[in-house]
């Protein structure tokens, strides 16, 4: 007779199918139904294809030097101001970036901004540039929280070491600092190429207008324009190939980061690197990256939510709190919040207790399928959202819950239960095994054991996992953007239709909020590694 624990395994695992196996499979079997490829090729899936490899490498690459850079000065540098510096810094992390893309449009569009303060234009952002520079500051903050934890995994008596024989804060850097980071560096640049290749909010508004067009928003464009005669299996065609390269990308990290894991000590207290006459000229470097990246398109927005129509001279007598209120009272906006909180809510409750017994089971309990069933659930994190968009509307009308909320949810679930399993993850692969055996030697089953004890313990990571769940799914676009019907509009959909719909001073307030709420969300959390670590040890 099968376990408990063994029951339990096999119910997650009919879940997992039925959430992330079950229409990702819809779409390939559509996709392999018909040959789209040569109608593709004539309407622009070179192009497209090579719009999305240069914005996504280029991208990448430089947001890996950034956050490095920036994980360096905040963590192991003595810099000044670095608990300010760091909120203004990591901001991006908690802007959506559809939105950042609407407070650019606002400091460096056509006659907006920096442009109207020139003859001429001195940037407009519309192009393939503006994309990459955007994907660029909305990701690097993702390489700052991956290379931050690399440095404190590194001994400090290492570099301590390199130090007392002569060699300068440069030098250990390069000969020590760098050559151990390398996994952490490369599970970033991974990550950030798989998320920028996702990215469909960004090139929509920046790139689309100029002519520009990645996977991404070719998908959309398929879907929305009716311009092709099959149009779900023409996208399902784009999206077999992002599949596969998601696929590839998840394996790729869970190697590295299993590799990583078991090469990786406690490195204790990180050794911070003294920066000499260099002190002044990096914090500046930082400060003004920070003031560029966060506060500038934040007052750009301010600018343009506070005037009462575009052109209106921006006056004492001229600031209006007009848009907001139109924004805000608006019946879709209206509805859209009430929408986006319920479904937010729910998906955080379902993929906070789903992600936490699959972290639980996968971890904890050895069985050949614990790798299979963690790389199935971390695939969604790989893919563009649209894509599993499209496998839950081929879903929702199999299954007759198309034009529904139950639609938008399973998408949620299907797209963010991973962030749950990474957050849980971490804890329970460090707690020890005596818990469980000695909860079993007082007589509890396996199960119970597992969830009273390790599980327990596990808990406040599943709740914190649960929290990131409803703060995603308040503000996503791409999941939901081609699920949505008649009286399920969601809060980020809305402000990008408003955008699309030349409303640009309603937009802007919308998005001013979504940026200060997520702004002062990052303040109360944010928290500086140096405050236990600059104690320690130091490099002269």
């Amino acid at each position: 007779m099968p376990s408990r624990v063994s029951l339990l395994r096999l119910a997650l695992w009919l879940v997992v199918a039925g959430v992330i196996l079950t229409p990702l499979g819809l779409v390939i079997s559509l996709a392999l139904g018909g040959n789209q490829l040569p109608e593709l090729l004539s309407r622009g899936l070179g192009e497209a294809a090579l719009n999305s490899l240069i914005s996504t490498t280029v991208s990448a690459v430089l947001a890996v030097v950034i956050g490095t850079a920036v994980a360096l000065l905040l963590d192991h540098s003595d810099a000044y101001g670095s608990g300010p510096l760091r909120l203004l810094l990591l901001s991006p992390l908690v802007m959506p970036p559809f939105v950042g893309a609407i407070a650019w449009l606002q400091l460096a569009g056509p006659n907006q901004g920096i442009n109207r303060l020139v003859e001429g234009e001195l940037w407009n952002i519309y192009g393939l540039d503006g994309v990459i520079v955007l994907l660029t500051l909305h990701s690097y903050p993702i390489v700052y929280v991956v290379v931050s934890a690399g440095l404190r995994a590194i001994p400090a008596d290492l570099e301590q070491a390199a130090a007392l024989s002569g060699a300068g804060p440069f030098t250990v850097l390069r000969t020590v600092t760098l050559p151990l980071l390398r996994p952490a560096l490369l599970s970033a640049f991974t990550l950030t190429a798989v998320a920028n290749l996702a990215d469909f909010g960004i090139p929509a508004i920046i790139g689309s207008p100029a002519g520009v067009e990645t996977l991404a928003t070719m998908m959309y464009r398929f879907m929305e324009s009716g311009t092709v005669s099959n149009p779900l299996q023409t996208v399902s065609t784009i999206g077999v190939v992002l599949l596969v390269l998601g696929v590839v990308a998840v394996i790729a990290d869970f190697v590295v980061s299993r590799r990583a894991g078991r090469s990786r000590s406690d490195g204790g207290a990180a050794a911070i690197t003294r920066l000499g006459a260099l002190r002044l000229p990096a914090t500046v470097v930082g400060w003004v990256l920070g003031l560029t990246a966060t506060l500038a398109p934040i007052l750009a927005l301010v600018y343009r939510a506070l005037l009462p129509a575009p052109g209106v001279p921006f006056t004492l007598e001229t600031i209006s709190l007009g848009n907001f209120t139109a924004a805000l009272t608006n019946p879709r906006t209206s509805q859209a919040i009430a929408t986006s909180v319920t479904l937010a809510l729910s998906a955080a409750l379902i993929c906070g207790a789903l992600g936490w017994l699959i972290a639980l089971v996968t971890t904890r309990v050895p069985a050949r399928s614990n790798v299979a069933l963690t790389l199935t659930v971390l695939l969604p994190t790989a893919l563009p959202g649209l894509i599993i968009g499209v496998g839950w509307l081929i879903l929702g009308r199999y299954t007759g819950i198309y034009n529904t909320h139950w639609v938008i949810l399973g998408a949620y679930v299907c797209a963010f239960t991973a962030l749950v399993v990474q957050a849980v993850r971490g804890p329970l692969s460090s707690s020890p095994a005596a818990f469980e055996e000695a909860a079993r030697v007082a007589g509890a089953g396996e199960l119970r054991a597992l969830l009273s004890t390790t599980g327990a313990l596990a808990l406040p990571a599943a709740v914190a996992g649960a929290a990131l769940v409803a703060v995603t799914a308040v503000r996503e676009l791409t999941v939901s953007v081609l699920l949505i019907a008649p009286g399920s509009t969601t809060l980020g959909v809305q402000l990008f239709n408003l955008q699309q719909a030349g409303n640009y001073n309603q937009a802007a307030a919308l998005a001013l909020l979504f940026a200060v709420v997520g702004v002062a969300a990052l303040a109360l959390v944010v928290r500086s590694p140096g405050r236990g670590t600059k104690k320690g040890a130091s490099r002269a």
